[in-house]
């Protein structure tokens, strides 16, 4: 890279004098998306996406000092052409590329090339160097289509309902509530928990068109939402609320769920694979598709799948840098938010 370079405090641009989702305290903080590992409080600004601005403020503080940009237009900060393109992760994520004199270089934040119902879908921009995840770099990982994960969902749902069950979907608030919503709209009545009613209040105030929901309160009526349909943070499958939950039946939603054994996780009753990541080949066709000369990988299978981009002749380093979703692997002490 020539135009960013690794810091004590994140990816900084020399020439434009600002970082990208830096994970320190900065003047000036470009930032792709809205999870809390790529968007941190305590910087002075911030330029984002203008889908993620009302999310910013709802989980870093209303008082913040934000200034927004839509996809595709670029505009110029200190001699450095810096535009975002659509990274299809979740609502107002974004790749963001920076030109400087001649020199184009991606950070693609988190992204996902599969098409679903919410997010507006991936793009993949040409550049000389692509910094990009690999959350999912291994063969194993390869996702169902969107038509096909709703067809289990609503399968699922029917048959819980069949035997007077509540159907519990665990998912993390920002991004993969929203595509659970997208994938069981119109089904029945869904109840979301009040982290995910807040950041849909957020969505919407910006004039994000979301799927309806009614908020779960804590005192809710065990009458109104039985045989319903829930959703909720991972943080509160061991909360008073969650257990008084009529007959529920849980479904995980996480990548991680491609493998069988994690469908056991906390002794849910279903696990979908639905990930807002690339996964294997997706990260393999965006790559391709940049026609980079050097690609960077940070968080994920580091190792392996920069290995294998070399394997290919593709220019491949690893990148050790602080982002890492609370991702939902083996651990209990993690959260879906893959």
């Amino acid at each position: 890279m020539k135009l960013l370079r690794l810091t004590k405090k994140g990816l900084y641009c020399q020439q434009g004098k600002f970082y990208l989702d830096p994970w320190s305290k900065v003047d000036h903080a470009i930032i792709s998306h809205g999870h809390a590992d790529h968007a941190r409080w305590g910087m002075k600004h911030y330029l984002c996406h203008t889908d993620s601005k009302a999310i910013l403020k709802q989980r870093l503080g209303k008082d913040l000092s934000i200034e927004t940009m839509p996809y595709n237009k670029p505009r110029t900060i200190n001699g450095v052409a810096v535009s975002f393109h659509p990274a299809g992760h979740v609502i107002g994520s974004a790749q963001i590329r920076l030109e400087y004199k001649g020199r184009v270089e991606v950070f693609s934040g988190d992204y996902k090339t599969q098409p679903d119902f919410i997010t507006t879908p991936f793009e993949p921009v040409k550049c000389h160097s692509f910094i990009t995840e690999s959350t999912f770099g291994l063969p194993i990982y390869r996702w169902k289509s969107e038509d096909a994960i709703q067809k289990e969902l609503h399968n699922w749902i029917g048959y819980n309902q069949s035997q007077n069950r509540t159907s519990v979907f665990v998912g993390y608030s920002l991004g993969k509530a929203q595509r659970i919503m997208s994938l069981i709209d119109g089904v029945d009545e869904v109840f979301v928990h009040r982290s995910i009613h807040n950041l849909n209040e957020a969505i919407a105030s910006s004039g994000y068109k979301i799927p309806k929901t009614q908020l779960l309160t804590a005192d809710f009526n065990k009458k109104d939402v039985e045989g319903k349909l829930i959703i909720v943070p991972p943080a509160m499958l061991d909360s008073r609320m969650f257990k008084r939950i009529p007959n529920a039946a849980t479904a995980i939603c996480s990548g991680w769920m491609q493998i069988r054994g994690n469908r056991r996780w906390r002794a849910a009753d279903a696990g979908f694979a639905v990930s807002d990541h690339a996964d294997w080949d997706g990260l393999i066709s965006a790559i391709k598709a940049t026609e980079a000369e050097e690609v960077y990988v940070t968080h994920g299978s580091q190792a392996t799948f920069s290995r294998y981009l070399n394997e290919m002749s593709i220019e491949a380093y690893e990148l050790k840098t602080e982002y890492g979703e609370e991702e939902l692997a083996n651990s209990e002490t993690k959260t879906a938010d893959a």
